[in-house]
């Protein structure tokens, strides 16, 4: 026989599992068409940028690796400009940001392949128009190479700068009931002074931004700071 204290406390555990299944997100979000591929989306050549042989790129390797299944697609590029300057683009996008697939930041995934990253700081990085999105600036060393990199990250219609900020977005998402994706953007160079590596990739972000299709835009960088480029 079910006592009365028996009755209550099965009552609650039903009510947490239906109160759990309310919270679990249902509603799929994802800034990037199903059909939409970005490898064709990027372009080889705009402004004064042509791709070359991109060996050296740090990026995913292993079909098997937990890379792989967190980036659905993933663009990985070396570009040069008349002047011999070269500057390497990474692009990995997940259709999925949950509790345990989420975006690698550089800082967490560069110490990975070896590297000590010796600066950290905030940016605001031009896309064009006038417009910025918050990012990071790193200067990331191994012995014989020094890579500046400036990079973004989008869960979502949000830009996270940190890990904490990154976790605390996905969480927001999380509670609207949606399963957002995401993308990483990242750029660098091997020139040895910071102001003018910086500008450079700034620079390569702001044309790029320009260069990609419209409805390629948001997927990178928000639908807010796409319709600024409009």
């Amino acid at each position: 026989m079910i006592g009365r204290r028996d009755f209550i406390i099965g009552g609650a555990c039903i009510a947490a599992a239906a109160g759990a299944e309310v919270l679990r997100p249902h509603k799929r979000v994802t800034l990037l068409d199903e059909k939409q591929r970005l490898d064709p989306a990027i372009p080889k050549a705009f402004g004064k940028w042509k791709a070359r042989d991109s060996e050296g790129i740090v990026a995913p390797q292993s079909e098997d690796s937990l890379a792989a299944k967190l980036y659905n697609q993933s663009v990985s590029r070396m570009y040069e400009d008349p002047d011999g300057n070269v500057v390497m683009l990474l692009i990995a996008y997940g259709n999925t940001q949950s509790d345990t697939l989420q975006l690698h930041r550089p800082e967490v995934c560069y110490p990975a392949f070896g590297f000590e990253i010796t600066e950290n700081m905030p940016a605001q990085i031009p896309i064009g128009h006038g417009a910025t999105v918050p990012g990071r600036n790193l200067v990331a060393s191994v012995p014989g190479r020094d890579e500046r990199i400036t990079y973004w990250t989008r869960v979502g219609e949000y830009l996270p700068v940190s890990n904490s900020e990154q976790r605390e977005m996905r969480f927001k998402t999380s509670l609207a009931g949606i399963i957002p994706d995401g993308v990483l953007v990242r750029i660098s160079n091997m020139l040895t002074e910071d102001g003018p590596a910086f500008a450079l990739n700034g620079q390569f972000a702001t044309e790029l931004l320009a260069a990609v299709p419209p409805s390629v835009r948001p997927a990178l960088v928000t639908t807010g700071k796409a319709r600024a480029l409009a």
